[in-house]
């Protein structure tokens, strides 16, 4: 599986951005792609993840009802709209990709085998 993650950039609070996740999965797999960001000096956190096949979401509190993880199994991209920024949001953010991971450990990256390159997320206050 291969991934390759866009969309960062520079916002001001308050903001939104569109990240994307190209990959290079079956559209009926058991695979499930998660975002992860990671600020300086903190370790990778997990922020949100969909199952390929069949669409259910999952989502850090800190995120819910501000970003929505969708994907487009047409162009084999899963998306991460990012609503309301904070500076706190402020990191690098990587897709990864899980082959069959069950729900409680879905927020663990050792779940997932594949990465891709990260995108700086800079929120300005």
């Amino acid at each position: 599986v291969q991934l390759q993650a866009s969309g960062g950039g520079l916002v001001q609070a308050g903001g939104s951005l569109r990240l994307s996740c190209a990959a290079s999965i079956r559209t009926y797999s058991r695979y499930v792609v998660g975002w992860f960001r990671q600020a300086p000096g903190k370790e990778r956190e997990f922020v949100a993840a969909i199952r390929w096949s069949g669409g259910t979401t999952h989502y850090t509190n800190s995120v819910k009802g501000r970003f929505t993880i969708s994907r487009d199994n047409a162009k084999n991209t899963v998306y991460l709209q990012m609503n309301s920024l904070k500076p706190e949001d402020t990191a690098v953010y990587y897709c990864a990709a899980s082959y069959g991971v069950i729900t409680s450990e879905t927020g663990n990256p050792k779940q997932y085998a594949h990465w891709g390159q990260g995108t700086l997320v800079t929120v300005s206050s």
